[in-house]
């Protein structure tokens, strides 16, 4: 018997890659979508050119127009004894690795992704296996060689929980073939296996067991500085982006001195992160995650002796109250919050990418998706607005009806609930970004998808398959329209053009003007990319001021 995910992944990816021819064409991986670590795809793949690593050799797979090494590692094991603590140095090898399939990716709650996201996201996981081996990098080059191509390096969304580099729509054969650009997608650990902050209650052992999945992406940024001229990349030219809790990140690492020189462009998208946690906040959880284990700080190498399995049901033992597992301001790696009160000093001279879809909150159970009368709107969104007045509530929904006056009822609810939440950050830390020298370009992805009957909209997620032009793979988001591929085709040369000069300009957009506190330029993406000064700002801040007053 086969499940429904898996029965439904199989249908996208036939739809979407048997059209051409599978060994060769642009989606020979997503057709070996159901390899697991160390099998070769038997059958499904050629092999491709052998590379030689400061570690060892691996040998690639062709995938359409570029060679494909899958599964690399850039550093140590994370198992016991190194369980908690930063990554070490991946253990040369001798002879050839195949470089053929996904590898690990990090221990995660099945629950944090799956039955949790919309069936149209859903499918795009692979499903590679779970280990504590998970350090690895997957990368798409046009060849090896000295080409000194711009490097993007990709950060997976799913907060700091779930998620790998493996997901059908980040594939980055298209972008790297068709741009002449090298893709790098990044596993690095996550929920307690990265972000529980041990610094503060373990002793000398664990004085360095802080944001170790922050410090993971380090490590994968070391090893492209290190080894990713052998592919064809620029290690002067790397452009970190990343989406959802990727975004978040980018925008941690942007604070953080470990990471500094490594990166050189930054594209945030839908994942802002002004703050982290706080030394209290993260002992605090830390303490909590030991008591569920009946252990106390005097027990914590006990820590290294327990299963992967335990550690997860540990987790999921939340009681109503959820573990905070996320990046910690801990004075060391993280000295301060990453956009709070400013941007960070350290990244003054990086460029910038940042935005937000239209309807964020789609993506998310529980969400009105269908007709609701005045009383329902303004139910909703004064259930949204917390304290607001009926009179505040009235005035919100009125600014935005005046605004987006062919937009219905749901419309208007759903852009204000993403407005509360997503885009407000993002805003913020634009704001922020562009007081200091480097430009920053912001981007509003309106564009909605006729997937569902078109209910989700422009949901979070969905300008993923258009960055990395893969919206034929991932038409489960996108529909199969025609007006997806002109999108596609502006937004990936976009991001490549800022990865290659640091200016997202090209032939077929119309010109992107830097964002500043003033005219507020922002390029709204859609069925027709135009330039907006301050999209839908007075409504913006209306709402933000109610919901903050």
């Amino acid at each position: 018997m086969i499940d429904r995910r898996r029965f439904v992944r199989l249908g996208t990816i036939a739809a979407g890659a048997l059209t051409s021819a599978v060994a060769t064409g642009p989606w020979a991986a997503a057709w070996a979508a159901d390899a697991k670590p160390g099998s070769a795809a038997s059958g499904k793949t050629l092999s491709g050119a052998t590379v030689e690593t400061r570690s060892g050799k691996v040998r690639g797979i062709v995938q359409g127009r570029t060679q494909a090494f899958l599964g690399v590692p850039y550093a140590g094991s994370t198992a016991p004894p190194n369980r908690f603590l930063p990554p070490t140095k991946v253990t040369p090898w001798t002879g050839v690795r195949e470089a053929s399939s996904l590898g690990h990716r990090s221990p995660q709650l099945l629950s944090a992704f799956h039955g949790f996201v919309p069936p149209e996201v859903e499918v795009m996981d692979r499903d590679e296996t779970m280990g504590e081996d998970c350090l690895v990098l997957n990368v798409w080059t046009p060849g090896p060689g000295a080409a000194k191509r711009p490097v993007m390096v990709w950060l997976h969304g799913g907060g700091y929980t779930s998620g790998s580099g493996g997901f059908i729509c980040y594939d980055g054969a298209e972008l790297a073939g068709k741009h002449n650009v090298v893709v790098v997608t990044v596993n690095h650990r996550l929920g307690v296996f990265g972000y529980l902050h041990l610094a503060g209650i373990g002793g000398a052992r664990y004085a360095n067991a802080s944001n170790v999945g922050n410090l993971d992406i380090v490590a994968a940024l070391e090893w492209v500085r290190d080894n990713i001229a052998a592919f064809g990349g620029d290690p002067s030219n790397v452009t970190l982006f990343g989406q959802s809790g990727g975004g978040g990140k980018v925008s941690c690492l942007m604070a953080m001195p470990a990471a500094k020189g490594l990166f050189h462009r930054a594209i945030v998208q839908s994942g802002a992160a002004l703050r982290g946690s706080s030394m209290e906040a993260a002992n605090q959880t830390a303490q909590e995650f030991l008591k569920r284990l009946d252990l106390t700080t005097n027990d914590l190498d006990k820590l290294q002796t327990l299963s992967m399995e335990q550690l997860l049901a540990t987790t999921e033992n939340a009681k109503g109250r959820p573990l905070d597992l996320s990046p910690v301001v801990d004075g060391k790696s993280m000295p301060a919050h990453p956009f709070d009160p400013t941007a960070p000093a350290q990244s003054a001279d990086i460029p910038l990418i940042i935005g937000t879809t239209e309807t964020e909150v789609t993506f998310f159970p529980g969400q009105i998706l269908d007709p609701i009368d005045d009383a329902k709107l303004h139910e909703s969104v004064k259930t949204l607005l917390r304290k607001a007045t009926d009179a505040q509530v009235d005035q919100v929904i009125a600014a935005y009806r005046a605004g987006r006056p062919h937009d219905s009822n749901t419309d208007l609810y759903l852009i204000m609930a993403s407005d509360a939440t997503f885009r407000a950050g993002v805003l913020t830390e634009a704001d922020r970004k562009a007081q200091q020298k480097a430009p920053v370009y912001q981007y509003y992805f309106t564009w909605r998808s006729p997937v569902r009957e078109g209910k989700l909209r422009s949901f979070h997620c969905i300008e993923i398959p258009f960055v990395f032009d893969n919206v034929e793979a991932a038409s489960s988001m996108t529909g199969k329209g025609a007006d997806r591929q002109p999108l596609a085709d502006q937004m990936s040369a976009a991001w490549v053009a800022f990865a290659r000069t640091g200016n997202p300009n090209h032939a077929g957009l119309p010109k992107w003007e830097p964002f500043d506190t003033q005219r507020r330029a922002t390029m709204v993406f859609n069925k027709e990319a135009r330039l907006v000064e301050d999209p839908h700002g007075k409504e913006q801040r209306l709402l933000r001021s109610v919901l903050n007053g």
